[in-house]
């Protein structure tokens, strides 16, 4: 099956530049799609320099969407938002103060990424960190989602006035333009070692990403009652994206480890194997049982509860049923907020990007209206980040009337 790559490259004009990323893509451009994505064939997305994370979060959507193996290659830099502190990649156009609007939120990748089949999506990341963004990595992993695999470094600020270079994504992009391809892990530590030998040191090294050992997934009994919790395979703490720090980097998370024999397997594989498959009614129903499930055990505004809501959203998407991913969205983001979470909490405004997106998709104008009732309402508390978003609701609500 063909492979899909996608390259990013970003990074701020003008003074906030630490890293001219775009200057590794001719380097990148140069390796066979095929031998970047490890496969027969592949297709290849470069995006350089964008301006606008909605237009990279369009790109990154569809290459999510697309079957067989994909591989990212990431380059640029991270910066903290000055209202929640949370990492985002800078684009052409963020600076400190614009960082919420202008540059892409880095959990949008991994909820993009995390209902993908489980070994399947490979990112490989050079990544610079300005002082604030490395202060918040010493006590804050990544979070690069549950099912990727990570391979990269993120280098420390290395002073004023000074644009690095992305030496680690241009010694893998060299290593590949031999024409093999190794191992990706081998491929990252080839890569390391010739930074390392060219003097840059203190870098954050992410290597592999695996299910952690002390998250369990309660097992179903049969007929549907009862749960035996069953740890699953061991590695690095949740979300971390399983990141060791090098010498002078913040604090490492200990290093993966194989999991251990006749662990109970992860059930969004099965869920994942049956979308793949085209049986998304089995999909549907084995992920509402987890959500009951969950919901018995630990209350229907759970974390635990609302995730498997979210999975059963992105099933409708998978299936094409837009009315009731937009429902279920809508639901979703609704539960988030009556348990006390901010509007602008990540997850409650990706809950009502989503809602928006699949009520744009949605061909019944009486559904179409009604849902667009209740999403104007939520949009009036969680305008998001996206300018106008409320003012679309409403246009939309006015034609569908005048059709009416």
């Amino acid at each position: 099956m063909p492979g899909t790559v996608l390259l990013l490259a970003a990074s701020p004009v003008g003074r906030g530049r630490l890293v001219d990323a775009a200057s590794v893509l001719p380097v990148l451009a140069a390796v066979p799609p095929a031998v970047l994505a490890g496969t027969d064939t592949a297709n290849v997305v470069e995006l350089a320099d964008p301006l606008e994370p909605q237009a990279v979060l369009t790109r990154l959507r569809a290459a999510a969407a697309a079957p067989g193996p994909l591989t990212l290659f990431v380059t640029g830099q991270l910066q903290l938002d000055r209202r929640q502190r949370l990492p985002h990649l800078a684009l052409a156009r963020t600076t400190p103060a614009t960082v919420r609007y202008t540059g892409l939120p880095w959990h949008w990748l991994r909820e993009e990424l995390r209902l993908r089949p489980p070994g399947t999506t490979t990112l490989v990341a050079d990544l610079h960190a300005d002082p604030e963004s490395w202060q918040w990595l010493g006590a804050n992993p990544l979070d690069c989602g549950r099912t990727t695999a990570v391979y990269g470094r993120i280098a420390p600020p290395r002073g004023r006035r000074t644009v690095a270079a992305p030496t680690y994504m241009k010694a893998v992009a060299t290593i590949l333009r031999s024409g093999s391809r190794p191992a990706v892990d081998q491929l990252h530590q080839a890569a390391v070692t010739r930074v390392a030998a060219d003097g840059e040191v203190g870098d954050l090294l992410l290597p592999q990403h695996l299910v952690p050992a002390q998250q369990q997934w309660p097992v179903p009994a049969p007929g549907g009652t009862g749960q035996q919790p069953v740890a699953a395979p061991a590695g690095p703490a949740p979300g971390s994206g399983g990141a060791v720090a090098a010498a002078g980097a913040p604090a490492a998370v200990p290093a993966a480890r194989p999991s251990a024999p006749g662990a109970s397997p992860d059930p969004h594989t099965a869920i994942s194997a049956a979308v793949k498959d085209g049986r998304h009614r089995e999909a549907d129903e084995l992920a509402a049982q987890w959500e009951r499930q969950a919901r018995d055990a630990h209350g229907d505004g759970s974390d635990q509860a609302l995730h498997w809501a979210e999975v059963r959203a992105d099933l409708a998407m998978f299936a094409g049923d837009a009315e009731r991913s937009c429902r279920t969205w809508l639901t979703v983001a609704e539960a988030r907020l009556a348990a006390g979470q901010p509007a602008d909490a990540p997850a409650v405004e990706a809950a009502v990007d989503r809602a928006h997106h699949q009520w744009g998709r949605i061909g019944d104008p009486a559904r179409a209206r009604e849902l667009g009732a209740a999403l104007a309402e939520l949009r009036r508390r969680v305008p998001g980040r996206r300018e106008g978003a409320l003012d679309d609701v409403r246009g939309r609500l006015r034609d569908l009337q005048t059709q009416a």
